[in-house]
């Protein structure tokens, strides 16, 4: 049986105090990853949703003979969306529970808790010329309370609603080191849990990234013609970390995430913006080390530490400027893993999509009588709620343009099959298919292929040559970059002229023979330095062995497996090479000094990655699994193998080397209330309390978050239900019956687990349980 991946790549929204049922989705995103890894390691079934995801994976494989794998692998995340990222993140990667963060949003996201001590009303008296517009706001007959509050918590919002209004105004009610210490407090609970095993196999990265707004800004200088260059402030920020399982104890210190989680839910108005002064109190008055402080600091503010000025930076709302924080996932693609074959999802969840904003409250029309935004409504939508609420259609527009580039190249050499075949069995003659592919005859038929491919494409190798030679300079800029720990501004674009200097120094961009094909410089250069070359040849074989071998049965099922666990590992060499983990403690300095000596950076890096090595390796691999292939099924995957620099030379200058590295689309599944119809309709206004008061609704009332919460764990099990059957192999689905019964006993697993927690209205659990009944036939 084949093992493939359903990697997600999670973008969390920001959604104020929709947090609480952002938090359901991610609790069962982390049951079903529990469920998926006690699948494959045979360990015993769990209870609850989780033992109905690890069903779910027994039918998957019983029903496509494919063991899959949830993993999710990237997580992005602004405010709210950015605190859920957070702890998911630490669960994935230390095996510690959830559960504490559930405590910690049902019982202190609230208002009485959130209060800063300096900003509650001391009496009923307190700003007493405020108490019309309380009764306006609370007590009118038929006023925005009685219209938008349930009845049975009327009387709790309005008791809280009323001290917020009475607190202190002109600053944020919210406090700032309070909200640290509860986010502090919850990471140690976490942690003083019994820990299960890590959740993420051997070798494979976990990326976290959320967004953070710089208030004050920081300059970054770009290159121009004329002047040559200009000083911009940037106020965008992200605040990354990546955990790699064998490397790694952990994600990283609890003061760091702390310190992320609690800067991207800098809501402006309601909590005071954050800066590294407000984490050190909060430390000191729990008498809390911090080793990493430095360290830390330098990484995300490499500029303004240089400067001195790391400590004087204000951090507010990630989700002002960056609210779906797709383009820190995207650039996360790069240098992943691949054990094993690959569905790459990006999974976003937008706890109320497609409401629109109600503040538009005026009387003012126009000449044609539509009504026009008042001053008010004017203002907080420009500098809040818009740039808050952009759509992602820029995002999505990317990833779908990459996926057409995708199938592009794959028409294309499906179109040149039969012409590269004719060609290469011609070049090899009968010993190709005669003789045994030993390590050393893959070697020799491999150059003896790219030699010949080079030779035939006459002028068109010169352009081919360049965008190679172009695409190696980038990655070597890309890694360098990544490795480098001081200020960025300009780094790229002085190594990248350094770097071409030095290859036009030593006669490295003269890539062209005398007599046609590679000069001999190119092809040494080509060998020490080409990886993307090695990784978009594998990827291509096991394409071929999935769509041709696999598919057409001529193969014992044993030997397409073995096969396909090779490719893979094979794989897995080459990409372990594109990390800068690969290449050593030392090579951040390496990146230092890489402008003022890039010949010496050149070098390293290939010293560092041995291509060769892998070479060797590669080919014993391959030659040892394709043997156990029969014949016809060999001669395809070597036809290929040895076939690919033609494919390669055709389509690499007609795609400019994008979409080359992967072979399969990546797909894009939404989870939001609208996704959801499995219990009720009408989305988020139908399900969650939380969007009241512009969503805040949920911090004044525990029913609402215990509301929220279980629909957040409702609706989590349907989508991911849904996502994890559409990773079905193509040609096989799911039974929809069997999906249905799925869905059906998760939900009445979720109110199982949560019946004796979710009290504070007694018809909350057994209302969805009348639904589940009334949704699934009893």
């Amino acid at each position: 049986m084949r093992q493939k991946e359903l990697r997600i790549a999670l973008v969390c929204y920001g959604g104020i105090s929709l947090a609480v049922y952002m938090h359901g989705i991610t609790k069962e995103i982390w049951r079903a990853t529990r469920a998926s890894r006690n699948f494959h390691a045979g360990d015993p079934p769990a209870s609850g949703s989780q033992s109905v995801y690890r069903e779910l994976f027994e039918a998957f494989a019983a029903q496509s003979q494919v063991k899959l794998r949830l993993l999710p692998d990237i997580i992005a995340g602004a405010s709210a969306g950015g605190i859920n990222g957070v702890f998911l993140a630490q669960a994935l990667t230390s095996g510690q529970s959830l559960e504490p963060l559930t405590r910690m949003w049902l019982e202190c996201a609230d208002i009485d808790q959130l209060l800063d001590p300096d900003a509650r009303p001391f009496s009923r008296f307190t700003k007493f010329w405020a108490q019309p517009l309380v009764w306006l706001l609370l007590r009118r007959p038929g006023g925005a309370l009685d219209r938008s509050v349930a009845p049975e918590a009327r009387a709790e919002v309005r008791t809280k609603l009323s001290r917020l209004v009475r607190a202190r105004w002109f600053a944020p009610p919210f406090s700032g080191t309070g909200f640290s210490g509860l986010l502090y407090e919850a990471m140690e609970a976490m942690a003083a849990t019994p820990a299960g095993r890590r959740l993420l196999p051997l070798g494979q990265p976990l990326d976290l990234f959320v967004t953070v707004t710089d208030f004050r800004g920081h300059l970054e200088r770009l290159r121009l013609n004329s002047p040559a260059e200009v000083v911009e402030t940037e106020h965008r920020l992200s605040i990354g970390f990546r955990y790699l399982r064998g490397r790694d104890d952990s994600l990283a210190d609890p003061a760091e995430l702390v310190f992320a989680a609690r800067a991207t839910a800098s809501f402006p108005g309601a909590f005071p913006p954050f800066n590294v002064a407000e984490m050190d109190r909060m430390l000191a008055r729990r008498e809390r080390h911090w080793p990493g402080r430095e360290a830390f600091l330098q990484r995300i503010f490499p500029q303004q530490y240089a400067e001195g000025e790391a400590e004087s930076a204000v951090l507010i709302d990630g989700s002002v400027l960056a609210n779906a924080p797709f383009a820190q996932a995207i650039d996360a693609l790069r240098n992943r893993p691949a054990h094993r074959e690959i569905d790459r999802r990006f999974v976003y969840i937008d706890p109320k999509p497609d409401i629109v904003g109600g503040m538009d409250q005026s009387r003012e029309r126009d000449a044609m009588g539509q009504r026009l935004p008042g001053f008010f409504s004017t203002i907080f939508g420009a500098i809040s709620d818009i740039p808050r609420e952009q759509p992602i259609r820029d995002n999505l527009e990317g990833i779908e343009r990459r996926s057409s580039r995708v199938r592009q190249m794959r028409a294309i050499t499906d179109a040149l099959r039969a012409e590269v075949e004719e060609t290469v069995g011609k070049l090899f003659g009968y010993t190709l298919f005669l003789d045994s592919p030993t390590p050393q005859r893959l070697t020799k038929w491999r150059n003896k292929a790219q030699d010949r491919a080079a030779h035939m494409a006459g002028f068109a190798y010169a352009s081919y040559a360049q965008l190679k030679l172009a695409t190696i300079i980038e990655d070597m800029v890309d890694t360098l970059r990544r490795a480098h720990r001081g200020p960025r501004a300009l780094y790229a674009e002085r190594l990248r002229e350094a770097i071409r200097t030095e290859l036009h120094r030593s006669g490295m961009d003269r890539l062209s023979g005398k007599g046609g094909g590679a000069s001999d410089e190119a092809i040494l250069f080509f060998r020490t330095q080409d990886l993307g070359f090695r990784i978009r040849r594998l990827r291509f074989l096991a394409r071929r062995l999935g769509e041709d071998i696999a598919q057409s049965g001529r193969a014992p099922p044993e030997a397409v497996v073995a096969m396909h666990e090779t490719l893979y590992a094979c794989l897995a060499q080459y990409l372990d090479r594109e990390t800068t983990d690969h290449l050593g403690q030392n090579f951040a300095d390496i990146a230092a000094g890489a402008i003022d000596d890039p010949g010496m950076a050149i070098a390293e890096l290939a010293e560092r990655r041995d291509l060769r090595s892998a070479d060797a390796i590669v080919d014993e691999q391959l030659a040892g699994a394709l043997a156990l292939l029969p014949r016809e099924s060999r001669r395809s995957l070597l036809l290929a193998y040895l076939g690919f620099p033609f494919y390669d030379i055709a389509t690499l200058p007609l795609l400019q080397g994008e979409g080359q590295n992967e072979y399969d689309p990546i797909k894009v599944d939404r989870i939001s209330p609208d996704d959801c119809q499995s219990l009720r309709h009408g989305g988020a206004e139908a399900t969650l309390k939380g969007i009241q008061f512009n969503s805040f609704g949920a911090f004044f009332s525990r029913a609402y978050r215990e509301n929220d919460y279980l629909w957040g764990r409702l609706h989590g099990a349907e989508r991911l239900i849904d996502i994890i059957a559409s990773a079905m192999p193509a040609g096989t689905t799911f039974p929809p019956h069997l999906l249905a019964d799925f869905k059906r006993r998760a939900f009445l697993a979720i109110c199982d687990e949560e019946e004796a927690v979710l009290t504070t209205d007694p018809e909350l659990v057994p209302g969805i349980r009348r639904e589940i009944e009334s949704a699934f036939g009893g």
